[in-house]
């Protein structure tokens, strides 16, 4: 994979049209402005891989990802311009994954803290070890940030149960208010998204794309604006091979071969 040969803060393995990308910045994955660099430069090459069809975003070790890595943030003050350009960083970290044409699955493996939890809430599909927890910590570093991230997954009295006390949710618990799709024993839940992505890569791929499109697209559109939009990906669709295709196999009852055309 060109571009992906010198990560410091990432693995990045591809196998079955599934890729595993893994944060490995021990001992919790903090999150510097190499991280942020990188975590773009990944999901900007897998979004134009088509060979890949789902991914997996976990991390190595005890936990997901602990946050900001609140060493670099003291000297950010005495630069002028130095927050504008961090913020921008930090935002592009999150948008490359929300942005992706490829579907995202967040498997957590243990504490997804600040910037690890908005991290996590930015993926398409969430799944999380029973061990695993998310967490806002702003109000007790005096920090802020992350709340319209929590709202879009957390309902508005959970979402300012946890921003305002910093709790931390746990994986049952998430389950329970329907943040994640699965709360798994910790050595069950990799295969649980592995076994997520191979479903997902088993579809159209193309059709996958649009679905990708329409859930980013559509989120803020009035109801008859945003279905009208995706009646016009199925009219795209529809004189496609793999749509074709599809089709076929359907009627023929085997298995399709996709093209990603």
């Amino acid at each position: 994979m060109d571009g992906l040969t010198d990560l410091e803060g990432f693995s990045v393995e591809i196998a079955e049209h599934v890729a595993v990308v893994t944060m490995r910045r021990p001992p919790v994955n903090a999150q510097n402005r190499r991280f942020r660099e990188e975590i773009i430069r990944i999901f900007d090459t897998l979004h134009d891989l088509p060979e890949v069809r789902a991914i997996i975003l976990t991390g190595e070790g005890r936990a997901f990802s602990a946050g900001a890595d609140l060493k670099e943030r003291p000297a950010l003050a005495d630069e002028p311009g130095a927050y504008p350009r961090h913020n921008r960083l930090v935002r592009a970290s999150f948008d490359c994954v929300m942005e992706c044409g490829t579907p995202v699955i967040a498997a957590i493996n243990g504490p997804a803290i600040g910037a690890g939890c908005v991290l996590a809430l930015c993926c398409d599909i969430l799944v999380a070890g029973e061990s695993a927890f998310l967490s806002m910590t702003e109000v007790d570093v005096g920090l802020a940030g992350g709340v319209r991230h929590v709202i879009r997954h957390f309902g508005q009295s959970d979402a300012r149960l946890m921003i305002h006390t910093a709790r931390r949710i746990t994986g049952p618990e998430l389950l329970r208010m329907n943040v994640v799709s699965a709360c798994v024993p910790d050595a069950a839940l990799m295969d649980t998204a592995r076994g997520i992505a191979r479903e997902i890569a088993a579809k159209v791929p193309l059709a996958t794309r649009a679905a990708q499109r329409s859930f980013m697209l559509t989120e803020e559109l009035p109801l008859h604006d945003g279905y009208r939009y995706e009646q016009s990906q199925t009219v795209a669709l529809s004189t496609t091979e793999d749509t074709k295709e599809a089709q076929r196999a359907f009627a023929e009852k085997r298995k399709p071969v996709f093209k990603g055309r």
